[in-house]
């Protein structure tokens, strides 16, 4: 058979298999007890994964036998700083610039000798049994290890972000009754500031050591984190090992809406998502190497950490900061976190592979000429082969475009990539394919909550649609029931649509003495099983997978009597490149709806650099009669694309030049809006919006 007979052929069989995985059924209807509805499982088991591991019922089970089998292996991996300094920019805003080292390893036999210390040391410090302790700090390897020894010891862990606002702190500490916290420095200078309305905290142990001085200012006794663990080396304690109904964690929400809520997780919640993720992950195991870097308070870092450390992965620690060669707190000339790391895999939410896309598009862009022609040509080539066409770019075609292209975006992120997995919040269709095409990456898009330990639906290896989150997880239904209200049924044709209700092994135990909430969204039904009223709103598709379409909550009825979904519009309109981050905002007494819009900078600048629009800074440009235009302009664009109806659309908007972050309170740790907050504090902006 010629060379071009196979070019010709090779193809056209390849578009052919991929057109029949996109029929495969990857989730079945499920008989199910509880309220009336359509459910659905996993296509791959009958009933809910509880445990992927012969005997194992914990989560200290787990982590003791993966550092029994890898004990020679790299687990926990940091980088030293080598020199911290800070740039003053001619605006008068200065910012600190780190220049970092190598990682340096720990393999599993020695961070389970760490473990262990560090539990020993506890008791010897007077941390009493039944008595709870909270971590709060950024995520690094202390962070881990810290968790690790409490689950040694059956002590609950209370998270924190380390975002958290003073009253959400005070509230978390004393609602739990903690009587140690260990902390970064950082988060101990916070703690001393409302020392005075913290009930119940007897000792804080700082990973830090060199931690500042408290003398004087409370009864607390302080250590350091190596001083507890060289108590525990010089003093060992027996494991005092939890059974599978045992509380492993009270994770405290970032608290979108009000205080935030202590949600109750049994080892046994979290191990059957952990379970459930690994049977979905192809090829997990030694030669794997995860780049940890999201806030191991949310579920989603955690349970991912507990995975890739119980199949004898490395966990290399970075931050956002920090994380490529451009990054905000990388000096200029040396090596972002990625970079050196070089992983194979990565946890992310949607807002950091945003930034990613929009980073190489600037390069892109700026580059010009050949360079971007050439981008530009790859890109559309690879991104119709990956929608499925056998026109696409394909064998030799595809590695030619990988070499000459792609190779400069995929070092962005080491080089390595071969999966990520997304949650938090919807990915948009545009930026998964953007990763797909550039890093030559998977995205494992998942659906889950806090409520059920991350787990709910997950998106297999194999599935390239977009705009859906995949099947239900092995550990999980997923049930759809009518919300008559919002105008969604189950009967709907040509997908049943309803609220979305999540049961299983994975459903946690409720909401820490708020029994009240925990009864209006939690359930057992008549064969014992838990579900969780998620609030929102899906849809089934013919293959079993699951799409967000709305959110209960999220509904504002305008005065003509049309239902605006915030959260479904903002998610459309932030595909405009202009876009950061944005808010919608309805009013019930009026016929449209406005938002508020914070502008990529690297967009904007580019935009009037091109136009020739002069501009002193930022700032000044976003309130520029012509920026506004271009922007909402853009929103215009977005919103047709995403089909949009008229009262969808802002018909105003708001440009600002300031970034929303977790530090500014505007936004959660997990990037998402708290639109109480954002309200109050543009109230001004709002009210002008509308006219008396």
């Amino acid at each position: 058979m010629s060379a071009y007979i196979v070019g010709v052929l090779a193809p056209l069989l390849l578009t052919l298999a991929l057109r029949s995985k996109k029929e495969k059924n990857r989730g079945l209807p499920a008989d199910v007890g509880g309220e009336p509805g359509y459910a659905i499982r996993n296509y791959r088991f009958t009933s809910p994964v509880e445990t992927a591991w012969e005997g194992i019922k914990t989560l200290a089970d787990l982590f003791e036998q993966a550092c029994k089998q890898h004990g020679d292996k790299n687990l926990l991996g940091t980088r030293k700083i080598i020199l911290k300094e800070t740039e003053v920019h001619q605006d008068g805003r200065s910012f600190e610039k780190l220049h970092l080292g190598e990682y340096e390893w720990k393999n599993y036999g020695q961070v389970f000798q760490v473990v262990c210390n560090v539990a020993s040391g506890l008791v010897q410090v007077g941390h009493k049994s039944g008595e709870r302790v909270a971590i709060f700090a950024d995520t690094r390897e202390e962070w881990f290890v810290a968790l690790q020894a409490c689950f040694r010891r059956n002590v609950t862990v209370v998270t924190m972000y380390a975002s958290l606002g003073e009253e959400a702190i005070c509230h978390s500490l004393n609602e739990t009754e903690v009587t140690t916290v260990i902390c970064g420095n950082k988060e101990l200078k916070k703690l001393i500031d409302i020392s005075g309305q913290i009930d119940t905290v007897e000792r804080v142990i700082c990973m830090d050591d060199d931690f500042v001085s408290t003398e004087g200012t409370n009864s607390w006794k302080i250590f350091s984190y190596s001083e507890v663990e060289r108590i525990g080396k010089e003093n060992p304690v027996e494991a005092d090992l939890p059974l599978p109904a045992d509380v492993a964690v009270i994770m405290y929400t970032s608290g979108s809406t009000g205080l935030p809520k202590g949600v109750m997780m049994t080892h046994s919640n979290v191990l059957a998502t952990v379970s459930a993720v690994m049977t979905i992950v192809p090829g997990l195991g030694s030669s794997d190497v995860y780049l940890a870097y999201l806030p191991l308070a949310h579920i989603l870092e955690l349970a991912a950490e507990n995975l890739f450390a119980a199949v004898g992965s490395s966990i290399g620690y970075g931050t956002p900061l920090t994380l490529t060669d451009t990054s905000s707190k990388i000096k200029r000339g040396t090596k972002g976190d990625a970079s050196v790391l070089r992983p194979t895999l990565m946890a992310s939410v949607p807002a950091i592979l945003d930034r990613v896309r929009d980073g190489v598009r600037k390069k892109v862009d700026s580059a010009g000429g050949l360079s971007k022609t050439l981008f530009n040509l790859a890109y559309s080539r690879r991104l119709s082969a990956i929608n499925g066409s056998w026109f696409g770019a394909w064998g030799l075609e595809k590695l030619i475009w990988s070499f000459l292209v792609f190779k400069k975006v995929r070092a962005i992120l080491g080089g390595r990539i071969r999966f990520i997995l997304s949650g938090g919040a919807p990915l948009s269709a545009d930026t998964q394919r953007f990763i797909n095409v550039c890093l030559g990456a998977p995205i494992g898009q998942g659906y889950g909550l806090t409520e059920t330990c991350a787990g709910g639906t997950f998106s297999e290896y194999d599935d390239t649609s977009v705009g859906r989150v995949g099947a239900p997880l092995p550990c999980s239904y997923i049930k759809l029931i009518d919300w008559p209200e919002g105008g969604y049924l189950t009967s709907d044709s040509p997908m049943p649509r309803g609220e979305i209700l999540i049961g299983g092994p994975n459903v946690t135990l409720g909401y820490f003495k708020n029994e009240e909430k925990t009864k209006e969204v939690y359930k057992v039904d008549e064969k014992g099983l838990r579900w969780f009223y998620t609030g929102d709103v899906g849809q089934i598709h013919k293959d079993g997978c699951l799409e967000i379409i709305d959110r209960k909550k999220d509904i504002v009825k305008l005065q003509h009597g049309e239902y605006v979904s915030l959260g479904k519009v903002e998610a459309v309109l932030s595909a405009s490149p202009y876009v950061d981050n944005i808010m919608l905002y309805a009013n019930s007494f009026h016929s449209y709806c406005v938002a508020l819009v914070v502008a990529s900078q690297s967009a904007v600048e580019s935009w009037a650099v091109q136009k020739g629009v002069e501009f002193n800074d930022f700032a000044s440009l976003c309130e520029m009669e012509q920026t506004v235009k271009e922007v909402y302009d853009s929103l215009v664009k977005a919103a047709k694309t995403g089909r949009l109806q008229k009262f969808e659309i802002p018909a105003k908007i708001k440009l600002l030049s300031e970034p929303w972050t977790p530090e500014s309170g505007l936004v959660t740790a997990a990037l998402k809006l708290k639109r109480d907050v954002i309200r109050k504090t543009f109230s001004e902006e709002l009210a002008n919006f509308y006219p008396a």
